[in-house]
């Protein structure tokens, strides 16, 4: 990456993705797109202590020195200065994060692990904690991989929504997703974000922060992978809002997402700009 320190396992590959890329987009506008490439299946703060109700998940958890089959993660951190929602980094750096909503196909969310981490990429995954139940053993995965990983509510529930009418419902989504990244990672995960989507309202951040999350990760760039119909349409969604200190939202396990990450990450490469966890982002 331009003099930038690389991983021993980066590919020289990468070094022909940018002729790809104009090709792909070239390509995609001709015949409407296509998951060409990769196939499988989709699967399916601040404040203090609200009304929430429920115990505060510290006292729900394991103590932090209950050994963990996957060794120990870091959790969440507070960022002086920045605000409960963070839906950027600063901008006066090269520096980006991508972010991915961990469910779905597992075999795809290993074949897009993999392709990240050729390119020397460091990446954040919300993990919903349904997901990890089924597939516990992509927690470690994501870890070995020099990656980090959040909670993103247990079950995947409209949480602004389910906040509204039922905060005990809501904050025990947190919660429950909490407590499984602490037992299999050592910690409750580096960052929370609600679903679906990046926004919190209030109470949301009110039972985020009760969980032990200071801060909820937004973005600022949204790849609206989950609609895109080809490799093109992400590419121009993504590369035309990216910017120094962008967070991306992305889907860790739809073949569309999968199929464009090469030519995503060589046009990051290219650009100068480097990805990271959006810890370091923020670092």
């Amino acid at each position: 990456m331009g003099g930038r320190e690389r991983p021993v396992h980066r590919r020289d590959a990468l070094g022909a993705g940018a002729v790809l890329l104009a090709s792909a987009l070239a390509a995609g506008c001709a015949r409407g797109g296509g998951e060409a490439g990769v196939r499988g299946g989709d699967g399916a703060v601040r404040g203090g202590d609200g009304a929430g109700g429920g115990a505060p998940v510290s006292s729900l958890l394991p103590p932090a020195s209950s050994p963990s089959p996957y060794g120990s993660a870091a959790g969440p951190r507070r960022f002086p200065g920045w605000p409960g929602v963070i839906t950027h980094g600063p901008r006066d750096r090269p520096r980006i994060a991508l972010t991915f909503e961990g469910r779905g196909d597992p075999g795809l969310a290993r074949a897009a692990l993999t392709r990240i981490e050729r390119a020397g990429a460091r990446v954040t995954v919300l993990a919903v904690g349904s997901w990890l139940e089924a597939h516990p053993e992509l927690a470690r995965r994501i870890l070995d991989g020099g990656h980090e990983i959040g909670n993103h509510t247990e079950h995947h529930r409209d949480l602004a929504a389910l906040a509204e009418r039922d905060e005990h419902s809501a904050y025990e989504e947190i919660a429950a997703c909490a407590r499984r990244l602490r037992r299999l990672t050592g910690s409750i995960g580096t960052w929370f974000r609600p679903s679906p989507g990046p926004g919190a309202t209030a109470p949301v951040r009110r039972l985020a922060a009760r969980a032990g999350y200071p801060h909820v990760l937004g973005y600022d760039v949204e790849s609206r992978d989950h609609a895109a119909t080809g490799v093109p349409a992400v590419l121009r969604k993504v590369t035309g809002e990216l910017r120094h200190g962008s967070v991306v939202g992305l889907s860790l396990a739809r073949p569309v997402t999968v199929a464009a990450l090469p030519l995503l990450l060589t046009e990051i490469d290219r650009r100068g700009l480097r990805a990271v966890t959006a810890t370091e982002l923020l670092s």
